[in-house]
């Protein structure tokens, strides 16, 4: 069978989207160039907001399983400890961000549950499989794929790049891929064993004198492999003995021997952000549409949820052909790349702050993408409370036999869900009936407490739902697949 949708790359991001569309009844193909599944850390950020989305798409159990919390960073200045730092302060979940805390996973760990999560939908990455060329009409994308020396000719509804910074779709297209490399900066990542130091911690081995200039090793999840940070210049080798020289002049030790190089890379200042998303029938997303530098750990998740926005935009335009489905279609570029330049404005920020020597810079409040909204693009003005566009927030409930439940458990799924507070009335306003996504919302009524309740409504008991989206009996509040606002009638 034809598949629908072809994905080009099969990191984060177009996994993501590859299981959306998927549980959705959509054929995909997902492919990817490269012989093997990468094998490393680098994206081993999750942030709360991906988190909620790993939730719906059923991996989210596997995630926390495999990871490790946001690890305890103790700062050595010439070898001598001078204090213990964390990344973002913990906090404890609330009714309405369940999941408040960054998680750490390394990225070929966190793409392996991804992996594995596809194939209980029959769909697997074709590996070794390059995106050699396509044409794209009004009616769908002709892709000529390359396996080794053979070559295939695919037909499908769209093609989406998520092939990567250097991505053969954006660069078919003639999108320009705005913004700057900075040759003057070049840091060394990877993953490394030091079995000397304390796997339960980090460390941030410097110079008083110049606190900032130094190595980072993070532990990683699943043995005893540091995700190392150091700075090299532009003539050192990336090599292990390069770095065993550096974390020694920084630390002071030699007792610390760096083992089990396997994985590093060396990373310039890269920031860039693609003219377009979207050309026709052909879709960027992750790294193929903007690229990050690492502080802030904001790149796999903007990718992430540049898929989990684009699969059921996907979905409405394939069950509902036509030029009806056009606004939904460029909705995801109008609301992505508005994300992903606010994400690389923070992301700038905080490394323009490291480069500085600015102590600040080791803080990554305000990184979680839970605050993240479209509400520019469709509320009628600011203010407080909840809005169209905003992200939904989560709140605990009893269902009728007074078991509990909560608006995540019902919004998990591909469909939309309609949130009526107090009574049903026979017909809903036109504003809600004119939103089409590919399917009939679940309409979900949430009473207070004492008030006459159906075999499926929900009870609010404590009114945690009714306080977070400042609901009153009468409000309806359409909530989208992805999470979001979509309508809010008050």
């Amino acid at each position: 069978m034809s598949p629908q949708v072809l994905i080009a790359g099969a990191g984060p991001t177009g996994l993501t989207l590859a299981i959306d569309l998927a549980r959705r009844g959509i054929a995909v193909r997902i492919v990817d160039r490269a012989e093997k599944f990468f094998d490393g850390s680098r994206g081993d950020g999750i942030q709360p907001r991906t988190l909620e989305v790993f939730d719906d798409l059923g991996v989210l159990d596997a995630v926390l399983a495999a990871g490790i919390p946001q690890p305890l960073m103790k700062v050595f200045l010439s070898g001598e400890f001078v204090m213990e730092r964390r990344m973002t302060a913990p906090k404890e979940p609330t009714p309405d961000v369940p999941h408040p805390n960054p998680w750490v996973l390394g990225q070929s760990d966190t793409e392996a549950i991804l992996r594995e999560r596809l194939a209980e939908f029959g769909v697997k990455v074709e590996s070794a499989t390059a995106l050699a060329d396509f044409t794209a009409d009004e009616d769908g994308v002709t892709a000529t794929l390359r396996h080794g020396d053979m070559s295939e000719t695919v037909r499908a509804n769209y093609l989406v790049g998520a092939d990567g910074g250097r991505s053969t779709v954006r660069k078919a297209l003639g999108i320009a891929f705005e913004g700057t490399t900075d040759e003057s900066i070049r840091m060394l990542l990877g993953d490394i064993r030091a079995d000397a130091l304390d796997h339960e911690h980090g460390y941030w081995f410097a110079d008083p004198q110049d606190p900032m200039e130094g190595i980072a090793m993070s532990p990683l999840p699943g043995g005893r492999k540091f995700q190392f940070a150091a700075p090299i210049s532009a003539d050192s080798d990336a090599d292990l003995a390069v770095l065993q020289e550096y974390l020694e002049r920084r630390s002071g030790r030699t007792d610390v021997t760096l083992s089990d190089l396997s994985w590093s890379t060396v990373w310039r200042p890269n920031i860039r952000l693609a003219e377009r998303f979207r050309a026709g029938r052909v879709f960027l997303a992750g790294d193929a549409a903007h690229v990050h530098p690492p502080t802030g750990g904001q790149g796999l998740n903007t990718g992430v949820q540049d898929g989990y926005n684009l699969g059921w935009k996907l979905e409405a335009a394939l069950r509902n052909p036509g030029a009806e489905s056009e606004p939904l279609l460029d909705s995801y570029q109008a609301e992505r790349r508005a994300i992903a330049a606010q994400v690389l404005g923070l992301s700038s920020a905080l490394l323009d702050k490291t480069v500085k020597g600015d102590p600040n810079a080791m803080d990554r409040e305000g990184t979680q993408q839970l605050d993240l909204s479209y509400r520019q693009l469709y509320a009628a003005g600011e203010g407080e409370g909840l809005h169209s566009g905003d992200r939904a927030p989560d709140a605990p409930l009893a269902d009728a036999a007074g078991q509990a439940v909560s608006l995540f458990d019902m919004f998990r799924g591909p469909h939309a869900t309609l949130l009526v507070f107090g009574p049903l009335r026979a017909e809903e306003p036109g504003e809600i009936e004119s939103v089409s996504f590919g399917r009939p919302a679940e309409v979900v009524r949430v009473v207070r407490p004492g008030v006459a309740a159906g075999a499926h409504d929900l009870i609010d008991a404590d009114g945690h739902a009714y306080r977070a989206y400042g609901a009153g009996d009468g409000t309806r509040v359409l909530i989208r697949p992805d999470g979001y606002v979509g309508a809010l009638l008050r």
